[in-house]
């Protein structure tokens, strides 16, 4: 016998609406406690210093690096073949001076690596002093 003839099984059903409610609420709540970082600028303030003259000037070698990436070590133009040609130069232009301090003046639309290959060929040739140039703006009157 069936005594179930007129009974029909439901289908089980999700309800989306409290799960909506619930994301919707994770989102507020993730909007509100955000913090927002603004890194499109870097504002740095340099430190100001006075200082003497040295008496004595120290032993350089200057090395001019202008925007097409040529070298000149103590005026003379270097042909770059890599970072040990150059620092074959910069040992020639020490010709045997303790300790000399390697000026860099790049010019400021110079490549970065083009400074970090003088840099690099310092540091191999064994000149731990290096120092660069830059210059200053006239004070401008408001």
């Amino acid at each position: 016998m069936n005594f179930q003839r007129g009974w029909r099984r439901d289908e089980p059903e999700i309800n989306l609406i409290p799960l909506i409610d619930l994301l919707l609420v994770i989102i507020i709540f993730l909007v509100i406690t955000t913090t927002y970082a603004r890194f499109a600028e870097l504002q740095i303030n340099l430190p100001e210093a006075q200082g003497e003259t040295a008496k004595e000037t120290p032993a350089q070698i200057e090395v001019n690096v202008d925007l097409n990436g040529n070298y000149h070590v103590n005026g003379r133009p270097v042909a770059f073949t890599g970072v040990d040609s150059l620092r074959e130069h910069l040992v020639e232009a020490a010709s045997g001076q303790k300790d000399p301090i390697v000026v860099i003046s790049a010019d400021a639309r110079a490549t970065h690596q083009a400074v970090i290959h003088v840099m690099d060929a310092a540091r191999r040739a064994g000149f731990n002093r290096v120092t660069f140039v830059t210059q200053t703006q006239p004070d401008q009157v408001p």
